[in-house]
Parts: C-alpha cells; sequence; structure tokens
C-alpha cells in the first residue's frame, strides 16, 4: 500500500507552500490536506463557537485556504480524520494536534516571526500554550521531525531559541525562494514610497498605527504614497486612518503585492515578511525589525527549488526503514551546496 502524507494548512501562504512540497510527492505517496484545525481543548471550544474567526482557525483566513484548495482540486480530510498518516506536514506548530502527536512530523517556517515580547518570555517562563505568543513561539515545540528553514541565518535565529540544531535544514521556503520572479506583473505606477500593513489589531498585539502613518508620511518626503492593506485587517477603519494623515495616498486592499513591490522606490513594512522582496530586489526598506539582521535571515534564492527540496526531506523520513536504491527515487538527490541542505550542529 502506498504510504500517506498529510498537509496542514493555515493561512493562504500556508496552504501555498504545502501544495508547492505535495506536488513532488504525489506520484509516490497519497497526499491529503486539511485547513489547520483544533481538536481539543479550548480551541477547539472557541472555534466552534466561531470565536476564533480572526485567526486561520476561522473567518477569512480559512475561507481563503479551502477556496484554494477547492480550486486546485486537492484531496480533503478535514482534520486528518479519514485516514491514517504515515507522515504529517504542517506550516505551524502553534498547535500540535492530539491525532498527530505520534506521528512523524515536518514542520516548515512560514515567514518572519513576531517579535519576542513580554508574552513569548512568559510562555516560555511559565509553560503557557505557545498559540499565546503567536508566531514568535514557531519551532518550539520540538515535536517534529525536521523544521524546514528559509536560510542560515534562520537556521542560527532558531538555534539561539534553544531549538535542536540537529533538527533544524535549510531547504529555503516556498513562495519565499524566487522573489524577483514573483515580482514580475504589470502594476501602473512608478516612483512611489510603498507601506505594507499588518493585522497586529486583529490578532491583538499593539499598534500604534497613527504614530506607524506619520513615520510613512516622514519617510515619503512629498513623494507619493501608496498602502497595500493585509488582508485580514478592518478595511474601513484602516482607510479613514489613512485618509486622516495622508489624504492623497493611493489604497488597495486586494491585488498582489510584489509587483508593487518590484516598482516602488521604497518598501515600508511593520511586521511583514513582504520586506524580504524589497530586500531582495535591492529597495530602501523600512521595518519594525533591525534591517541589518533581516539581511542576514533573507530566505535563499533558489530559483523555486525549496519545494522540491522539503520533499526529498519528507520522502527521506518516509523511507528511513526501507532499503531504497536511487533508481526508485522520484526525483534525484539534491546537491549540497546548492541548496543549502544541511543538519551539522
Amino acid at each position: 500500500m502506498r504510504k500517506k502524507i498529510l498537509f496542514i494548512g493555515g493561512s493562504l501562504n500556508q496552504t501555498k507552500m504545502a501544495h508547492a512540497v505535495a506536488q513532488h510527492l504525489m506520484d509516490d505517496y497519497d497526499c491529503a490536506f486539511t485547513p489547520l484545525y483544533a481538536d481539543a481543548g479550548l480551541l477547539r471550544w472557541l472555534s466552534r463557537r466561531n470565536l476564533l474567526d480572526f485567526t486561520v482557525l476561522g473567518g477569512v483566513g480559512r475561507r481563503q485556504s479551502e477556496d484554494y484548495l477547492a480550486a486546485n482540486n486537492l484531496s480533503l480530510d478535514y482534520g486528518g480524520q479519514r485516514h491514517e498518516y504515515d507522515l504529517v506536514v504542517t506550516g505551524t506548530d502553534l498547535i500540535i494536534q492530539q491525532n498527530i502527536r505520534r506521528k512523524p512530523i515536518v514542520l516548515i517556517q512560514e515567514g518572519m516571526t513576531d517579535p519576542e515580547n513580554v508574552m513569548y518570555h512568559l510562555v516560555r517562563w511559565l509553560g503557557l500554550p505557545r498559540y499565546l505568543a503567536s508566531t514568535s513561539t514557531n519551532g518550539l515545540s520540538q515535536a517534529y521531525r525536521t523544521f524546514c528553514v528559509a536560510s542560515p541565518g534562520y537556521k542560527q535565529f532558531f538555534v539561539r531559541k534553544g531549538i535542536d540544531p540537529g533538527k533544524i535544514l535549510v531547504t529555503g521556503i516556498p513562495n519565499y525562494d524566487n522573489l524577483a520572479a514573483a515580482a514580475v506583473g504589470d502594476f501602473p505606477y512608478r516612483n512611489y514610497v510603498l507601506v505594507a500593513t499588518s493585522d497586529a489589531r486583529e490578532t491583538f498585539k499593539l499598534d500604534n498605527r497613527k504614530q506607524f502613518l506619520r513615520r510613512a508620511v516622514a519617510i515619503a518626503n512629498g513623494r507619493s504614497l501608496i498602502f497595500k492593506l493585509h488582508p485580514n485587517e478592518k478595511m474601513d477603519r484602516a482607510m479613514r486612518e489613512i485618509r486622516e494623515v495622508a489624504p492623497r495616498a493611493l489604497i488597495f486592499t486586494e491585488g498582489s503585492i510584489e509587483p508593487m513591490i518590484a516598482h516602488c522606490d521604497v518598501l515600508i513594512t511593520q511586521y511583514s515578511t513582504v520586506v524580504y522582496t524589497g530586500i531582495v530586489l535591492g529597495k530602501e526598506v523600512h521595518s519594525y525589525f533591525d534591517v541589518a539582521q533581516l539581511k542576514q535571515l533573507a530566505p535563499l534564492q533558489n530559483g523555486g527549488q525549496s519545494g522540491r527540496n522539503i520533499a526529498q526531506a519528507c520522502q527521506q523520513i518516509l523511507e528511513a526503514e526501507t532499503a531504497v536504491s536511487p533508481k526508485s527515487h522520484s526525483f534525484p538527490p539534491l546537491p549540497r551546496l546548492r541548496t543549502g541542505l544541511q543538519t551539522e550542529r
């Protein structure tokens, strides 16, 4: 019988990453997908009452993931209930669902992590649920067999948090491994300052939006301003606030941000991973994070090979106890120097 792999989505970005990996495994394994789910405890109770719709466990985030899975005709198994799986691939370990805890897990870094604020330290000191500190605790469960990360810089970043370096594999991450190509597209404006906002307030983080907007206007210094709102934001509120500070700015609530970045002169972000697109394209960038550190962390640009690299890691786990000749692999071994695959301590 063919071995089975469950891919757990989350945000649209995480779901696309999962699909990018599964495309290299579908010929040899049975692959099924599920949106992110909670199968026990308080999170399950809250999500069933639609009280977590501000997260990817419900609301817009979950609908986007479901729509993508349906549009790509991918096999669905909500909550991984229909089968026993030999491997689980997920984009977050803030939740380790009960029905996957005895399974080998591959964790994929989604992108930038949140700052290590007071809640991060409380979670670590007091042993509180990791999801209370949001993505700042990504990787800290160590419940996975392999953690696939974006770059050597991020490997060191996670090692400093206390993660076993032997579990970290530098593969690059889908959606951020060919940013120059992703930024190709039509966008009619030129020579502007682009501002990418965040959904910090919607996810109960501190965000002095008025201060941020004033800073953006100061950086623009008379140049045209364009705002791209985060899809999870309360749009009416965000647009009203922008109009008060920058009444002539253009505001976009939809559309791909990468072509917008390609044609801007300056990119201003808060916590968004899209700052890496600006860095790769050589733009002047501003972020709540230290830009010099971001340049060290920037994801590998391997021409879109990260999905294949992660798929190879999955295959190695699945076939660990089986003697497999090289000819039986669905793709050849990857050269280590080119892809950055490494597990050395």
